[in-house]
């Protein structure tokens, strides 16, 4: 295995102990993802050490702000090569996890890591947001929906809001400073029956990356006709 010291040290400083088993999770992961990486566009990061930082303790930065995924169920949407999902879940094998993604291929490279790192309670899911959240068996059903995808908030709330059960939390990684951006998604998330935007600032361990995560409180049931089809939460966004 390799020098995984900086992953060791910075799950420490987030308050998680990884275990013989977690490490060899982790190694595997990074060897599979930069392999498939080769043949498909999965991440420009592929430097061990960026690895282990501005992904997979990325992934984990939420712990340092309280919040526990012990035994909860949560949607990672728009997952991607698994970020944050597949951390998240090494880290809390007892959590359950969907990781979802519009493209099939991604997909069956998550399905890959899966069972290379015999995963347990955990699915990887093709399907577009707007789609699955009008099914009984996503909407409302999620203790937290996590995303680290690039869009505007008020257009990734319209998109995660829906899956989040009443009283669980949509989580939004964010880079820097969202202030404004904030600000834009206020009427958005009062529409999809979110509260109060919640924002908490951090530096991931040893490095100057500056990370933002914006917590979104959902309150009571989003109104039927959200999100929308045809890609409006984006061409046309909630303001």
């Amino acid at each position: 295995m390799r020098d995984n010291t900086i992953l060791l040290r910075g799950a420490e400083k987030l308050g998680i102990s990884l275990n013989e088993k977690q490490q060899e999770q982790f190694e595997r992961y990074y060897e599979y993802l930069i392999e498939q990486n080769q043949v498909m566009n999965l991440t420009a990061i592929t430097e061990y050490e960026e690895v282990l930082q501005k992904h997979f303790l990325d992934s984990l930065l939420p712990v340092m702000a309280g919040i526990s995924f012990h035994e909860k169920k949560i949607l990672d949407l728009g997952t991607g090569a698994g970020f944050p999902g597949i951390p998240l879940k090494i880290a809390f094998p007892d959590a359950e996890f969907v990781l979802m993604d519009s493209l099939n291929k991604r997909i069956a490279f998550l399905n890959r890591v899966i069972e290379l790192l015999d995963l347990k309670k955990i699915t990887a899911v093709h399907a577009r947001a707007e789609e699955a959240a009008r099914k009984a068996e996503y909407r409302e059903q999620f203790d937290f929906c996590v995303s680290r995808a690039v869009a505007r908030l008020n257009t990734l709330s319209e998109y995660c809001i829906p899956f989040v059960k009443c009283g669980g939390t949509f989580l939004s990684y964010k880079a820097g400073d969202c202030e404004e951006e904030c600000k834009e998604a206020e009427k958005a998330v009062h529409i999809l029956s979110g509260g109060k935007l919640k924002t908490k600032h951090y530096r991931l361990p040893e490095t100057e990356i500056e990370r933002t995560f914006v917590f979104i409180k959902k309150e009571k049931s989003t109104p039927s006709k959200y999100p929308r089809g045809q890609g409006k939460p984006q061409k046309q966004p909630l303001i």
